[in-house]
């Protein structure tokens, strides 16, 4: 029995043709392989975009910690030989630790205040003789940025910021 009735008379077919089911195949096959293939696509669109967000952070912050490097190095050298605070590069110093508190890790801005402070506090020490810089040099206790260069190696290898 192909057909029967239902209800008040109306026949309903439930034969189906052989053409209707694999066009309803083709259909959801091409339906299914597009959703993949939009699927695929935004995902890898979205991998590059944090990839290249990433990349940007880190070359932002590679170059605040270049200036603030350069910075500190060249104010430290004048507070060795002289008594006088160098304001101006103080307070260049400490803009580009609000800088680093906004884009770096907590450890990475709490070693550069140390190393703005360690500055600060050489001003108020005696000058340098040329006899005391050479030993300085020479044992290593003019490197002041070390803790600060640790912390930012550490940042970029641990990746702690994306």
């Amino acid at each position: 029995m192909d057909d029967y009735f239902h209800g008040k008379g109306i026949a309903i077919s439930w034969d189906m043709d052989a053409a209707y089911v694999t066009a309803l195949a083709a259909l959801g096959g091409a339906a299914l392989g597009g959703f993949t293939s939009f699927a695929t696509s935004w995902t890898n669109l979205r991998l590059q975009m944090r990839a290249e967000q990433t990349a940007n952070s880190k070359s932002a912050r590679q170059e605040v910690y270049k200036k603030f490097i350069d910075e500190a190095s060249r104010i430290y050298g004048d507070a060795l030989i002289h008594n006088n605070l160098e304001l101006s590069g103080l307070i260049e110093l400490y803009a580009l630790i609000s800088r680093m508190r906004v884009v770096s890790s907590r450890p990475v801005a709490d070693a550069a205040v140390d190393v703005a402070k360690r500055i600060t506090d050489t001003y108020g020490q005696p000058n340098k003789t040329p006899e005391q810089l050479e030993a300085m040099i020479f044992n290593g206790a003019v490197d002041l940025l070390e803790g600060f260069s640790d912390a930012c190696r550490r940042e970029f290898d641990i990746n702690i910021l994306n």
